[in-house]
């Protein structure tokens, strides 16, 4: 019983229906640095992108691609940032094919239409809010069904998987511990999984000898 009462400082009670959760301080500071220590990588792989582009298109490419992964990182560390801010205010003041040409605008639409409802209703329709994550998640890699190059689609399947177990934890809030937080590092280790196969079989230069070979 001990052990259980000592990590209830780190996180409060669970919410009730309808009603937001509300970070310990020690879980705010988790959420925000859990993404801003990655803003700075996410850079340094965009850079190394661009340096590995052959021609104009890949580094238009690796600019979008890296631009996107910054903004991931950063936009959430900005939201939690004034997430926190707020808080300790009312404490003290109470080529892939046709699909995929499509796919990208709507990508762009649920993350516009994601923004806009977490800003005005986050965690006011929680099932609601889970749809909006596991749609984007999924919903594109419908692109697959296009593909006649499959390489590196074992590492998008491994990295889609990462993402969808870490789903557990954003549901754990007063659950478990830092739970938002730990699905804070599901999503870079899925990311990163993600770039490693970007990396891999669109930008490396091939071995010498699979030069030779061809």
């Amino acid at each position: 019983m001990k052990r259980v009462n000592s990590f209830q400082r780190f996180m409060n009670t669970r919410a009730a229906a309808n009603c937001r959760y509300q970070p310990t301080c020690y879980e705010h500071a988790a959420n925000c640095y859990t993404h801003a220590l990655l803003i700075v990588p996410a850079f340094v792989g965009m850079a190394l992108l661009y340096r590995l582009s052959d021609d104009r298109w890949e580094r238009i490419t690796a600019w979008v691609y890296g631009m996107g992964l910054i903004a991931l990182f950063l936009i959430s560390t900005v939201f939690h940032i004034i997430s926190w801010k707020k808080s300790h205010m009312r404490l003290n003041l109470r080529e892939l094919g046709p699909l995929a040409a499509h796919m990208r605008w709507f990508v762009w639409l649920m993350a516009a239409a994601g923004t806009i409802y977490v800003f005005n209703y986050h965690e006011k329709y929680k099932l609601v809010e889970l749809a909006f994550y596991l749609t984007m998640g999924f919903f594109p890699a419908l692109v697959v069904t296009s593909m006649s190059n499959t390489d590196g689609l074992y590492e998008l399947a491994f990295g889609g998987l990462v993402y969808c177990l870490g789903v557990v934890f954003f549901k754990s809030d007063g659950v478990i511990p830092f739970a938002h937080a730990i699905w804070h590092v599901f999503v870079a280790l899925a990311a990163a999984i993600h770039y490693y196969a970007i990396w891999k079989y669109l930008y490396r230069s091939p071995p010498l000898e699979d030069i030779r070979d061809a």
